[in-house]
């Protein structure tokens, strides 16, 4: 008998779980598909296009959610057992509240760990395959930036209609390295090439150090040298950072195992750290937010109305997302270590669901 209860709240708590994320799947896939259609409205593609970015876009958007949506479905799954008096057959059969909570939960953690070794990989290169085609449909191609194995590019436009191509073999903290600049005006004529072993780009006023700069002079580059130099870029280090810093993209296991040849790539060792670190948070996450839902739901036997515990499931989540927010952002801003502004809240959260599944466990 004890199989059978447990093959049962197994069961019908992972068919919940897979019928609120397609919910979830299917109101994403309506919402970003408007946004999709408008983006590609002056641009010569088929319907699947849009409609094809929208399906592999979702899924990493519903792992952010996943906390919240575990949650959901533990409150939905113990509140249809209870009304419909399931709950107190399993009881009757020797099930407590703890071991119910336990099954449940624990079985949220290995889902959550799942979904890091197996979905999550999955998810970052279809990121990587949306993140891909949208930027070769862009329209705004005045500036573009790529960074790859070869090191980083850059194409900008600069004063008076000249145009700049920028490489580097590679970004060094604030600095890029062995960078090659090549000036050209609107005819697409040389102005002038750069060469500079080392550029800090901490500003929008770029520093070349150790430079050689050649201009053609009567059809001859002339070629001068220079301690440092100096060129204006609307670019800096911020900026630059700011666009590859895209979290989907990156997968849990390119994290582990991968960790110093990304940071050897140029990705800086802070973003490495929160990306990692806000991964191995989601299991905990998922287990405290099925925790959070019974001991909301399993205080009591009796029947209630399933409306009131979803509103106040969801005024409880989003109060939980926000300090989720503002506890990474006191770290981002370096108020607080990064490391414990990321886990602060799991911290934080363990300690009054371990009060409240005390008192569950007494009922």
């Amino acid at each position: 008998m004890n199989s059978i209860i447990f093959n049962y709240l197994l069961k019908n708590f992972l068919k919940t779980f897979l019928t609120i994320i397609l919910i979830f799947y299917a109101f994403g896939v309506i919402l970003n598909l408007f946004e999709e259609i408008e983006f590609f409205k002056n641009i010569n593609v088929s319907f699947l296009t849009p409609l094809i970015l929208t399906s592999i876009f979702i899924p990493s958007m519903i792992i952010k959610i996943l906390p919240f949506i575990i949650f959901i479905s533990s409150m939905w799954f113990m509140l249809s057992i209870r009304n419909n008096k399931d709950l107190l057959t399993i009881k009757v059969f020797g099930y407590s509240n703890l071991k119910i909570f336990f099954i449940l939960a624990l079985t949220s953690f290995v889902l959550g760990w799942v979904v890091l070794f197996v979905a999550n990989p999955i998810t970052s290169s279809m990121s990587k395959y949306y993140e891909k085609t949208k930027s070769s449909y862009s329209r705004d191609i005045d500036h573009l930036v790529n960074f790859n194995k070869n090191g980083l590019w850059i194409k900008e436009n600069a004063k008076n209609n000249t145009m700049r191509i920028i490489s580097a073999t590679k970004p060094e903290g604030v600095n890029l390295i062995d960078v090659t600049i090549f000036h050209f005006d609107s005819d697409s004529n040389l102005i002038e090439k750069i060469i500079s072993k080392k550029t800090n780009i901490m500003n929008n006023e770029w520093i070349l150090n150790d430079v050689l700069v050649f201009k053609p002079i009567d059809g001859v580059l002339e070629k001068k040298e220079y301690k440092s130099y100096r060129i204006v870029s609307i670019y800096d280090y911020e900026k630059i950072t700011n666009l590859f810093k895209n979290f989907d993209t990156l997968s849990f296991l390119d994290l582990i195992l991968n960790y110093q040849k990304l940071e050897n790539k140029g990705y800086n060792k802070e973003f490495l750290n929160q990306s990692l670190h806000s991964m191995l948070t989601l299991p905990f996450f998922l287990f405290l937010m099925t925790a959070l839902s019974s001991v909301l739901t399993l205080n009591t036997l009796k029947k209630s109305d399933n409306l009131k515990f979803i509103v106040l499931g969801l005024i409880i989540s989003v109060l939980i997302f926000y300090f989720k927010d503002l506890s990474l952002a006191l770290g981002q801003t370096e108020r607080i270590p990064l490391i414990l502004a990321i886990w602060a809240p799991v911290i934080t959260l363990s300690f009054f669901i371990f009060i409240g599944v005390l008192q569950i466990n007494e009922k």
